[in-house]
């Protein structure tokens, strides 16, 4: 049987999912580094360098999980039902950052701003950890049985590993925040951000290291594509040259060369953790057999290659609406009367 359409919705839902990683990441991030501000105008403009685009930057995950759920209904209903108290821990955190933002700037009450600002920055810090903690238990695999059910409960989630790359994936986000709001603020508020990405650039570079070590030690089926195909060592050299030049861009003051090779850095860590999965989507363990893999987990071919047709329809007017969201409210932030 040929797979290539297997193969091409494999690399389509990766293709979504980063882009929501790019997009909302340094909205998580601008979250969690929130409350490092004291002003209520620098916390508005924190809040509103993201307000015009954060709602549209979720779109990229529903559209991940739409294409996850056409084209992969085993890995749909195995992740969602076996995740399913961890999930609704991130939808009900999704909702809360959502109306944090909306509600902060309802009442002049110093109080209530307060507690909105707590409310943005920990659902913000939570929703990255939980999604760095779910890619982790995909490394390190989750306990199915033959008939592709999840047989753990939410504590089997709660491992040492997964929490390692649920902090990475947090000081990941913070410092493609902090890059993004050197971009969008100016004067002194910008010169304070600019000092927080040294910290974050260290802060995750610390837990990458740790995670890279942590995955050769004990995630050996990470590196057996790269050690039978050298040349995919291209992609990880590209992604430590990346997250290298960020300080130097810093340096120089091209905040928008330094966002870009933070950019870079997602992409290949995200092409870093495709290639170690490959074939596998989800991994089972201790029962490898019982893994979901493209292959057996996929839908029918003319389903897949009805939806194909219908994602190269449908995926250029996401591009063009998020490019166009971006290209309006490209500059620095401006608060006024309509802002959050």
């Amino acid at each position: 049987m040929d797979y290539t359409l297997n193969i091409v919705w494999f690399t389509l839902v990766g293709v979504l999912l980063t882009g929501y990683a790019l997009l909302d990441g340094f909205d998580l991030g601008v979250g969690a580094l929130h409350l490092l501000t004291r002003r209520d105008k620098d916390r508005r403009i924190l809040i509103n360098s993201i307000g015009p685009v954060w709602d549209g930057n979720e779109v990229w995950l529903i559209t991940g999980g739409g294409a996850l759920f056409a084209a992969f209904p085993h890995v749909y209903a195995t992740v969602f039902s076996g995740f399913y108290t961890a999930f609704m821990l991130l939808l009900v955190v999704l909702i809360f950052r959502a109306i944090a933002i909306e509600f902060r700037s309802k009442r002049e009450s110093r109080r209530w701003r307060k507690n909105w600002d707590r409310a943005f920055s920990m659902s913000s810090i939570v929703i990255a950890l939980l999604m760095g903690v779910a890619l982790g238990n995909i490394i390190n695999g989750i306990p199915l049985d033959a008939t592709k059910e999840y047989t753990g409960n939410f504590w089997t989630l709660i491992n040492p590993y997964s929490l390692l790359v649920g902090i990475t994936t947090l000081a990941l986000f913070m410092m493609h925040g902090a890059i993004y709001l050197v971009m969008k603020t100016e004067e002194q508020l910008q010169e304070k951000v600019r000092g927080w990405i040294n910290n974050t650039v260290i802060f995750f570079v610390i837990c990458y290291v740790t995670t890279t070590m942590a995955t050769l030690i004990y995630q050996q089926h990470m590196v057996e594509h790269f050690k039978s195909n050298q040349w995919l060592f291209i992609i990880a050299s590209i992604n430590m040259l990346a997250i290298a030049n960020i300080p130097r861009e810093i340096h120089h003051r091209n905040e928008f060369r330094a966002f870009l090779s933070s950019c870079i850095s997602i992409i290949t860590l995200l092409m870093l953790f495709a290639v170690g999965m490959f074939p596998d989507i989800v991994l089972s363990n201790p029962h490898p057999e019982y893994s979901l893999t493209l292959y057996n987990a996929a839908s029918s071919q003319k389903t897949l290659s009805v939806m194909l047709i219908i994602a190269i329809i449908g995926i250029p007017f996401v591009l063009a609406y998020t490019v166009s969201i971006y290209w309006i409210f490209r500059g620095k932030v401006k608060l006024d009367s309509s802002s959050y």
